[in-house]
C-alpha cells in the first residue's frame, strides 16, 4: 500500500465543502430520503447524497417533491441533493430551489440506466449529448451557487468510454467540483465487473476528487475498489441496504457484525423515521421494501416475514420486530 495514500477516515474537500471522511452514501432511487441519509451519517458516512429529484418537479413547484424529497434534517449536513433532467434552464431553477432548501452540494445525475429516464434525454442518455450535459452542469452551478458534482457511468454499452470522456470535459469546461464514477456500462446495470483501471486513468486525468461507485456490496469490496482505483473516496449504494453498519466498518468504528438487539433497534428506528416522513398509512406500504433487508439478518421465521409484508398496522409490525430480539428458540 502506498504510504502517502489517504486513509478512508481522512477528510477531503469537494469545492469549499469539507467532508469528514471518504465513505459516502450513494443516491438510492426511491430510498435515499432524509432519514435514510441521516441513518448513514449516524453510522459514520462522511456525506450522503439524496435520491434523484426531478429538476422539472422543483421548477414547477410540485408540492410533494418540495415537501418530501427536499426535506433535510439539521443533523445530516453536509448533504448533497441529486437532480436529474434534460433542460439547462430548468436545471438552473431546480438547483436554486435545492440550495434554498439547505443543500450543501448539488449532484447532477448522468448515470441512471433506467429506460424511462433515458427516454426523456436524462440520466445515462446524456452521454450521447455531451454539450447538453455541460450546459446542465453549468446551469446547476449558476442556479445554486454551490459546488456541483456529477455522477455518471463509464459509457452506455460495454467498451464505450463516452462517460470517461465526458467526465474530463465536465471538469475542464464546466468546472464541476468532483466526479462520481461508476465504471460499468449503463446497459450492464448492476452486473459485470467494475473497471477500476479505467477509474484510475480518470483519477490521473482530472484535478478534482473522483469518487468510485458500483459493485460495493460489502466493506471488503469497498476497500478493494478504493485501493484498486486510486479514487479519492468510495460511494456505497446497494451494500448499505439494511446494513448501515458498513459505514462503521469502513471508518474503523466496528470490527464485528451487529447483534440481534442492534438490528432490531435499527429497524425500529427506520419504522419511526418512515412514519414521521410519510405518515402511518403510506409508511406501512413503503416499509415493505425495507423489512426483508433486516429480517434476513435476524433469520426471522417465514411466517413473520410474510406477516410484515401484509401488515397494515405499524403497531403490529413493531411487536413482530421487537420479538425478534430474542435468539432463535427463545422467542
Amino acid at each position: 500500500m502506498n504510504a502517502t495514500r489517504p486513509q478512508l477516515t481522512d477528510p477531503f474537500r469537494i469545492g469549499e465543502v469539507e467532508i469528514s471522511n471518504r465513505v459516502l452514501l450513494a443516491p438510492l432511487a426511491g430510498i435515499g430520503n432524509w432519514f435514510v441519509r441521516l441513518q448513514a451519517k449516524r453510522h459514520g458516512a462522511g456525506l450522503a447524497v439524496s435520491e434523484m429529484v426531478s429538476s422539472f418537479a422543483l421548477h414547477y413547484r410540485n408540492e410533494r417533491t418540495l415537501r418530501e424529497l427536499l426535506r433535510i434534517h439539521p443533523d445530516e449536513h453536509p448533504v448533497s441533493i441529486q437532480l436529474f433532467g434534460h433542460d439547462a434552464e430548468v436545471m438552473r431553477s431546480g438547483a436554486e430551489i435545492a440550495a434554498q432548501a439547505g443543500a450543501d452540494l448539488i449532484d447532477v445525475n448522468m448515470g441512471c440506466p433506467v429506460p424511462k429516464v433515458r427516454r426523456t434525454g436524462a440520466g445515462a442518455q446524456l452521454l450521447r449529448d455531451p454539450d447538453l450535459a455541460l450546459d446542465l452542469a453549468r446551469g446547476a452551478a449558476e442556479g445554486s451557487g454551490l459546488p456541483v458534482t456529477v455522477k455518471l457511468r463509464s459509457g452506455i454499452e460495454a467498451g464505450d468510454r463516452s462517460g470517461f470522456e465526458l467526465a474530463i470535459r465536465l471538469v475542464e469546461e464546466a468546472g464541476v467540483a468532483a466526479i462520481g464514477f461508476h465504471p460499468r456500462a449503463a446497459t450492464k446495470g448492476h452486473k459485470g465487473k467494475p473497471d477500476y483501471e479505467l477509474t484510475r486513468e480518470l483519477v490521473e486525468r482530472v484535478e478534482v476528487p473522483v469518487i468510485v461507485s458500483g459493485g460495493l456490496g460489502s466493506a471488503d469490496a469497498a476497500r478493494h475498489a478504493y485501493e484498486a482505483s486510486g479514487a479519492a473516496a468510495v460511494m456505497v449504494a446497494r451494500g448499505s441496504l439494511g446494513n448501515p453498519w458498513v459505514f462503521e466498518e469502513l471508518t474503523g468504528r466496528r470490527l464485528e457484525p451487529p447483534g440481534r438487539e442492534e438490528v432490531v433497534a435499527e429497524l425500529l428506528w427506520v419504522i419511526d423515521g418512515a412514519e414521521e416522513h410519510l405518515g402511518s398509512d403510506r409508511a406501512e406500504r413503503y416499509l415493505r421494501k425495507f423489512y426483508p433487508w433486516y429480517v434476513e439478518r435476524l433469520e426471522a421465521p417465514v411466517e413473520v416475514a410474510e406477516e410484515l409484508q401484509r401488515s397494515a398496522d405499524l403497531g403490529r409490525a413493531r411487536e413482530l420486530i421487537a420479538a425478534l430480539a430474542a435468539p432463535a428458540g427463545v422467542r
